[in-house]
């Protein structure tokens, strides 16, 4: 059984050494109802899109059962980042999965700038996830 705990990608092997041993991705997908990735960036929006695991977080989010529990994100990056092509194509992708975008907002970004990227308000997100939990 789980333990409120922060997880870390460290831990991501630490309990396994042998078939029937407990394997925390799998555990954590089965143990949580929704996943929330909130802020998404660049990097971890690219590597959900290609189906890439290389950390705790990629891990779990593969093995996410998308049909009977919502996977919500937010995606956060620089307006500059956020108006690549990838990027379109990476949420486009992920939607087609089902998984749930909360897009981000246009305001003041950290690096200065005012454009769309910011992360969604917490209370929107909030709302979201309160939407996306009777449907479980």
């Amino acid at each position: 059984m789980l333990s409120m705990h922060v997880y870390e990608d460290r831990d991501l092997w630490a309990s396994w050494s042998k078939i029937g041993d407990p394997v925390l991705h799998i555990d954590l997908r089965k143990w949580a109802d929704i996943c929330v990735v909130s802020p998404l960036n660049a990097n971890t929006l690219g590597k959900l899109a290609c189906g890439l695991c290389d950390n705790l977080l990629t891990c779990v989010a593969r093995a996410w059962d998308l049909k009977r529990k919502p996977f919500l994100f937010c995606p956060a990056m620089n307006t500059f980042m956020w108006e690549h092509p990838s990027t379109r194509q990476n949420i486009d992708t992920l939607k087609e999965w089902d998984y749930i975008e909360i897009p981000p907002v246009k305001k003041m970004l950290a690096s200065g700038d005012i454009g769309y990227g910011a992360m969604a308000d917490i209370d929107h997100i909030v709302s979201q996830v309160q939407n996306a939990l009777p449907s479980l």
